[in-house]
Order: structure tokens, then sequence, then C-alpha cells
């Protein structure tokens, strides 16, 4: 008895698409993220504090490398006893950087881009502290930000770097490197393996 052999331009069964797309989306969250190594030596001048420290940061695939570089700057300009660093854009409601006194209390909750306002209204509700570091015009993060109700705004405190600074750090850095920060009269000066580069850190204030 002959066997009829299915055509190759017959529709697939809807059961069988659904099983593809599903294999799809399971490889796509399969992507791992790749491992940056930074060991750091902080003089902080302005708020004398002189540490060295090895940061380990996950860079997740959907992680741009001005963000990461963000993550870090954030992490060693607030660095204080009881800071951690979270897994970033793959750390759900945690902010990018999270600071926890002894009880384990959040006392400051440090978020890097433009964060909404409903985010940043909850963290000053949790924290005494919130900050916000970008690499984003700071037009963009006022513009998520102002007008809206946040909880305590006058004291949410947003950090920028001068036009092209952390790009130029995002295009130069390496999955592992060796970081200098001066920190003095908010003018940064960091140095990556032998590289040097400089920015003012610029201070804003949401309007009240």
């Amino acid at each position: 008895m002959q066997r009829s052999v299915p055509s190759l331009s017959a529709p697939v069964p809807r059961a069988a698409r659904e099983l593809c797309c599903e294999c799809v989306y399971a490889s796509s969250m399969a992507l791992t993220p790749t491992i940056h190594s930074f060991a750091i030596e902080l003089a902080d001048i302005d708020r004398g504090v002189y540490e060295k420290f090895d940061l380990r940061v996950a860079r997740q695939p959907s992680e741009t490398s001005p963000y990461m570089i963000s993550r870090v700057l954030a992490y060693s300009l607030e660095y204080v006893e009881g800071i951690s660093l979270t897994e970033g854009v793959a750390s759900g409601e945690e902010p990018a950087v999270l600071v926890r006194d002894l009880t384990g209390r959040i006392t400051a909750w440090i978020e890097v881009g433009a964060p909404d306002a409903e985010r940043i209204h909850r963290a000053a509700k949790l924290a005494n502290r919130v900050a916000i570091y970008t690499h984003r015009p700071i037009r963009v993060v006022m513009e998520q930000l102002s007008g809206k109700k946040i909880h305590r705004a006058e004291d949410v405190v947003i950090y920028t770097f001068g036009g092209g600074f952390v790009e130029d750090l995002a295009n130069a850095i390496d999955r592992r490197a060796v970081l200098a920060l001066t920190i003095t009269e908010r003018q940064l000066y960091l140095d990556l393996d032998g590289r040097t580069f400089t920015t003012n850190i610029e201070t804003h204030r949401l309007p009240v």
C-alpha cells in the first residue's frame, strides 16, 4: 500500500506553529549575560572615601554598554558600607544599586537611565536617599518625571556626565579592566588601563 507524502507547501498545523514560537522564545530567553570584571581604585576626595575593590558585572543581552558603564559609575560614586550592585535591567523591581544598613533596611535607592515616575515615587517611600545617574539627555529624564506624583520629589537628585563621556568610556572598555577614579570638586578623573577620561558631574533637581 503506497503512503501519501505530505506536500512541503502544506500549511503547518497550529499546534506545531505554537510549539515553534515557544522554542524561539525559549531560545531568546536562554541568552546568558556577559561577565565584566573591574578592578577599581577609588579616591573620592569630596566625600573622603578611599577604597580598592573588585566589581563583577553581569551585562544582560538587552543591556547597552553605556547603561552598564553608568551602573559601574553609580556604584563607585555612591560607594559606602552596605552597598550592593543588583542585576541591572534583569533585577525587576530593584534599582541598579542599593544601600542597606546593618538591619537590612534600604537607606539609598540608586537608579540608572531614565526611570519612570511611579518607580521613583515608590523608591522615595522606601529609602531616605534617592538618586539617578543617567547617560541619557537630561531633558529625557525630566520629561519622565516633571509634573508627576513623586513622594519627596524635592529630595530626588539626578546626576549627569559631560556629553560623550559615558559613550567614549563604553567604547574603550574590555571585559576585564583596571579603573582608577578620582573625584574632586565634582570633577571626575578616570584612568582606564593608562587612558584618561575627564568630565564634570552635574547635579539636577526636579522642579517643585
